[in-house]
């Protein structure tokens, strides 16, 4: 089971660098087994449409949610306590710790292309090294 960060989900809905990676890990790996956050979700939200690509935002809710299985978590209020944990022991933003605290908590595999995990316990992966 898999966590994306944020990153990877933009590197394929912008058409970046990397998304040909992104793509052939969507297409290989099962929706059910992907897993976003909450903050993720808003995120990627907040930048499609100041992009102006609102017909992108809705087009990747219904292949994630509606005609997908991608699971969407959350961490409550009472798991702060595991974000600034994050945040102290790994010298993490709170993005990133909110992440990080996240699949912790849900034993998931981080997928992402953010180096600043590499100094945590639980590191990262990249779609590339998972496919």
């Amino acid at each position: 089971m898999y966590l994306l960060d944020t990153n990877v989900w933009l590197e394929r809905l912008l058409n970046q660098e990397r998304s040909a990676e992104v793509e052939k890990f969507l297409a290989k790996i099962s929706s059910e087994k992907i897993n976003l956050t909450d903050f993720s979700f808003h995120s990627i939200s907040i930048t499609l449409i100041r992009l102006k690509k609102s017909a992108d935002l809705l087009k990747f809710i219904r292949d994630a949610f509606i005609d997908g299985s991608v699971g969407l978590i959350r961490l409550e209020p009472r798991n702060t306590d595991l974000i600034i944990s994050a945040q102290d022991q790994f010298g993490l933003d709170y993005d990133d710790a909110y992440q990080y605290a996240a699949a912790e908590k849900f034993n998931l595999q981080l997928v992402s292309f953010d180096a600043d995990f590499n100094k945590t316990a639980k590191g990262k992966k990249t779609p590339g090294e998972i496919i």
